[in-house]
Parts: C-alpha cells; sequence; structure tokens
C-alpha cells in the first residue's frame, strides 16, 4: 500500500514538471553607450533686501530692575524703527533672556550678583539707501548690540531661471565637444538632474556695546552683488 502512494506521488511530479514553463532564449538588450557631463550656470543679483539683528543689553541688581531699564530701551529701539519707516510685520522679537552673573573680587572671591536682560529684535529692511541712518537712530534709542546685517534679493525667480537655462546650454557644448573629439554623435537626452545653490548673502558685520555710541550713518554701507549657481547633470546616448 505504501509502495503504491510513493508511486503515485512520483508521477504527479513527473505531471507538473512536464506542464511548467518551457524557458526561450531571447537576445540581451543592446548595450547603450552614454555620455555623462555636469555644466554649470550663474546668474548675478543686486540686493534690494537687507536682515538685522538689533538688540538691547541691560544690567542691573535685581531682575526687575534690569527688566525694566531694557522695556525703557526696547520700546524706544522699536519706535525708532517703525520711525524710520519699518513696518510692523517687519520686526520680530527673537530672544528675550534674564541671567544672573556672580561678580567676583580681583582675588577670586564672589562678591555681589547682577542681573542681565538681553532683547533681541529680527529687522527686514526693505530701503537700503535709508540703512545707514536706520542703523544710528536704533543705537541712539538704545540697541547696542548689531549681530550682523544679511544683504538678500526679495525675488530671485527671474535669476535662478537665468542660471539653470545657463548651466544647461554649458552641459550641451561639453557633450557636443565630447563627443566630436571621439567621433561619435549625440543621441537623445536620457537623464537630467539639477541643483541649485542658494546665494550666500554679503555680510556687513557690526557691533556696538555698552551703550556707546557709534557713528554708523558716517560707515558705507556696501551690499556688494549675490550669485546664485546651478549645476546641471545631462546623461545622452552615444551614436
Amino acid at each position: 500500500m505504501r509502495t503504491k502512494f510513493f508511486v503515485a506521488i512520483l508521477a504527479m511530479a513527473l505531471l507538473l514538471s512536464a506542464c511548467g514553463p518551457t524557458t526561450i532564449n531571447q537576445a540581451a538588450p543592446e548595450n547603450l553607450r552614454t555620455l555623462n557631463v555636469s555644466g554649470v550656470g550663474e546668474a548675478y543679483l543686486t540686493p534690494n533686501i537687507a536682515y538685522i539683528y538689533v538688540g538691547v543689553h541691560t544690567e542691573g541688581a535685581s531682575a526687575s530692575e534690569a527688566v525694566e531699564s531694557n522695556k525703557t530701551q526696547t520700546t524706544a529701539l522699536i519706535d525708532a524703527l517703525k520711525s524710520a519707516g519699518v513696518a510692523d510685520k517687519d520686526i520680530r522679537t527673537t530672544n528675550f533672556s534674564i541671567y544672573p552673573s556672580t561678580q567676583y573680587s580681583p582675588e577670586g572671591q564672589p562678591t555681589s550678583t547682577i542681573y542681565m536682560v538681553d532683547n533681541t529684535v529680527y529687522v527686514v529692511v526693505r530701503d537700503l539707501d535709508g540703512l545707514g541712518d536706520l542703523l544710528d537712530s536704533a543705537i541712539s534709542a538704545g540697541a547696542n548690540s548689531i549681530n550682523s546685517i544679511q544683504f538678500d534679493v526679495a525675488d530671485k525667480a527671474d535669476a535662478l531661471k537665468e542660471a539653470r537655462a545657463k548651466a544647461v546650454e554649458d552641459a550641451k557644448l561639453q557633450a557636443q565637444q565630447l563627443a566630436e573629439a571621439a567621433g561619435l554623435s549625440l543621441g537623445d537626452i536620457q537623464t537630467i538632474n539639477f541643483y541649485d545653490s542658494s546665494p550666500y548673502a554679503y555680510m556687513e558685520g557690526g557691533k556696538g556695546g555698552g551703550g556707546v555710541a557709534l557713528d554708523v550713518a558716517a560707515v558705507p554701507i556696501q551690499p556688494g552683488q549675490l550669485t546664485i549657481s546651478v549645476t546641471v547633470s545631462l546623461t545622452y546616448t552615444l551614436k
């Protein structure tokens, strides 16, 4: 009985094997020759906007004293910014902090504790011609720290389009030259990859401290020039 069972299993296996898919040898796909090139395009922009961090630092024997002094100076600062033409939407508080600072004698012994308050506002300046006067007004109003001035361009769409077009043309020219040098001709473009680099803004650093008045308006503010760079990679077939 057991022998018949094994014979039946074997017969079924042979039947299934006979009904299995038939392998048909197919020709391997043609090995396409390709050429990959990278092109770079740049566009130049003149800044028309600036971002600045302006702050007020105050100190006092108590936290409330330091805060009250800071509040008065910061209010005057914001009023000065608005009087200079900065819109409410372009003034934003980015930091407000209070912290104690232990004072030490020349011998290194703790003598007292004072409290320090920092209040920083982020300002968008849309009139670069009046930037120097604005900074002078801010410092006169009580600002005693300016972390940086960062120049930018509000709308980069046209410059980005120009840089991309230049990058593609640069890549195409390289591809044509390489193909001709190799005695070949270009086929169709198979892939396109690109990378846009954000322009690095020109930095005009400036810091004031300790309530010292700075004649900022007398210092020329040079926005400089921004560059947008685009890299494009193209892959061609070769004929």
